[in-house]
């Protein structure tokens, strides 16, 4: 889309043909995560462990990076909406080098300091081998993520959501071929195990990264005529990293949050982690679309914002507001009827059952503080005021949880649920004070 038809189009249907494309995007990245998981499954239950722990490192990384490519959405979507062209290119230009140059820096310090890191988050040495071998492909691969990142970046500022949407759609179905034909191999293709999952997902990020650029050229905002256009810009870095750090903090936060939740949820037993762990993946994919309305409000609001159309800016948030809040109550029905049954096809343990369905049935009272949440974060995003992102996430994520936690586990020594329904509590105070923040900096705009 152009800056014109973004600033003046109907929001309604604006954010419908940004979210969809981008909500189907995630559904098929997280069904992709998903493949890998079955397949290391197949290797052994040490491989699938060494998967697991693998995440949270890799998590840590591509945090850093969604700051980053947020925060480039945001300041090209400004220039973008005032039409000024050349600006939106030097900062396309000089984003995607700077984020590119990042990826490349932490993939090499992961990689030389790997074995180390594996054993600060707790991989045990029965699987530690296996978790190297993985990492070490997917290390030497992070530019390629960040590739991928920084040049979606780019197009969801000129409202394109659907280019990334296909790579994501074609991840998932070259990956269903990929990963066996490395893990088992087939003719001059060795066998490579638990490394050819890995080998499967950056082979991915190439062609992904390869289709996005072609894309981005397209629009103009990017091209090699003078490579003095990519060389650091140090003034325009700070400007950069000001947008970009509190988001990838926040990032950063959540993944440390889900670690602190599963400590505590141990004290219940493994059952209770296996529950959780199904009720978490249920959870996160119905908030799939909620994250694809977050995505159409940083494109609507930063190119607003730019073009000085703040009337428009506060009627996206309200319209992104009404729509997350009518999915998660599409979400909150379908799951109070269907959520046993689903917990079922992944275990058929009673027990295992009964703590997931509990899980569920408190969480999925919170989709409207969860879509507050991203909404709003989107939106202080989208004017430039990124700083509270930090300190809500900073108090959702660790501060309080930590202590409710404490609370209702160790002190009251209350049952599983109620570590959820604290959790409610948290994040629907946190949210209402974001939204109180959002409201009154769109007001003083």
């Amino acid at each position: 889309m152009d800056a014109q038809t973004l600033t003046t189009n109907p929001i309604p249907s604006l954010i419908k043909q940004l979210a969809i494309p981008a909500s189907l995007g995630m559904i098929f990245n997280t069904l992709y995560n998903i493949v890998d998981t079955y397949y290391a499954g197949l290797i052994s239950t040490e491989a699938l462990a060494a998967l697991s722990s693998s995440s949270f490192l890799f998590f840590f990384i591509i945090g850093l990076a969604y700051g980053g490519t947020t925060a480039l959405s945001a300041l090209i979507g400004h220039a973008y909406g005032r039409k000024h062209t050349l600006y939106a290119n030097l900062l396309a230009k000089k984003g995607v080098a700077f984020v590119m140059a990042l990826g490349l820096i932490l993939g090499c310090l992961g990689f030389f300091n790997l074995t180390f890191l594996l054993e600060l988050i707790g991989t045990e040495s029965a699987y530690l081998p296996l978790a190297t071998t993985y990492m070490r492909i997917i290390l030497l691969g992070t530019v390629f993520f960040f590739a991928n990142f920084a040049l979606n970046s780019v197009l969801i500022a000129t409202g394109d959501t659907k280019s990334y949407r296909n790579t994501l759609i074609f991840g998932f179905f070259a990956n269903l071929v990929l990963n066996p034909l490395f893990i088992y191999g087939l003719g001059f293709i060795p066998a490579m195990g638990i490394g050819g999952v890995a080998f499967s997902t950056v082979l991915i990020q190439i062609f992904g990264a390869s289709y996005l650029l072609i894309k981005v050229l397209k629009t103009g905002l990017l091209d090699f005529t003078c490579r003095a256009h990519f060389y650091p810009h140090w003034r325009m870095y700070k400007n950069f990293l000001a947008q970009a750090t509190p988001p990838g903090l926040n990032m950063l936060m959540i993944s440390l949050g889900s670690l602190i939740a599963l400590h505590f949820v141990t004290t219940y037993g493994y059952k209770a982690v296996a529950g959780y762990g199904i009720g978490y993946r249920v959870e996160q994919l119905m908030l799939l679309p909620a994250l694809g309305i977050s995505s159409a409000t940083l494109s609507l609001v930063s190119n607003n914002m730019g073009a000085g159309k703040k009337e428009r800016v506060r009627e996206i948030l309200l319209a992104a507001l009404k729509y997350g809040y009518t999915i998660s109550l599409i979400g909150m029905i379908f799951l109070m009827i269907s959520s046993a049954w689903i917990v079922a096809q992944f275990d058929h343990d009673t027990d295992v059952i009964n703590l997931g369905t509990t899980y569920i049935h408190v969480m999925l009272f919170m989709f409207c503080g969860y879509v507050t949440h991203f909404v709003c974060v989107a939106t202080l995003q989208g004017i430039k005021k990124p700083s509270m992102i930090f300190y809500i996430g900073f108090f959702r994520q660790l501060f309080a949880p930590i202590i409710a936690y404490t609370l209702i586990v160790r002190y009251f020594e209350l049952s599983f649920m109620w570590m959820w329904i604290g959790l409610g509590g948290i994040v629907y105070s946190s949210a209402l004070a974001l939204l109180w923040y959002t409201i009154y900096k769109l007001k003083t705009l």
